[in-house]
Order: C-alpha cells, then sequence, then structure tokens
C-alpha cells in the first residue's frame, strides 16, 4: 500500500482555513469549505478578494456595481 503525498496521516486533523477581509484585515477561521455564508468575494484583476460581512454592507451598492475596490 502507498501513502498519499505529502507522506504522513490521511488528513483527519486538517487546519482550519482563514480568510482575511481585504478592506479592513478582519478575519474568519472556518473548517469547512467555502468562504463563510455572511462575506463576499470579487475577482479584480484576476485576484480573489474576500470581504467580510461590514465592509460587504457598507459597500454593497459598489460591489452590485461593479466597481473596483479602488473605487470604495
Amino acid at each position: 500500500m502507498t501513502s498519499p503525498p505529502g507522506g504522513g496521516d490521511d488528513g483527519s486533523a486538517t487546519e482550519p482555513l482563514r480568510f482575511v477581509c481585504a478592506r479592513c484585515g478582519a478575519s474568519a477561521d472556518i473548517q469547512t469549505e467555502g468562504i463563510p455564508l455572511t462575506w463576499t468575494y470579487s475577482v479584480e484583476s484576476g485576484i480573489r478578494q474576500y470581504y467580510c460581512e461590514t465592509c460587504s454592507r457598507e459597500n454593497l451598492r459598489s460591489i452590485e456595481g461593479r466597481l473596483d475596490s479602488d473605487w470604495w
């Protein structure tokens, strides 16, 4: 039997993913795939950026208008 790449265990003790708000720096740790339900993300210049609930609510019109975060 072979071991998975990276050797070691089967990955049962996975580390939580950390998402950091690109605007204010707030962070969220989660155990499952995906961002927290109250967060949003956008792709700007080919880079995915995440925004916390507070920043998302404060800039909702700009987000829906697809303005880059530089214009917020």
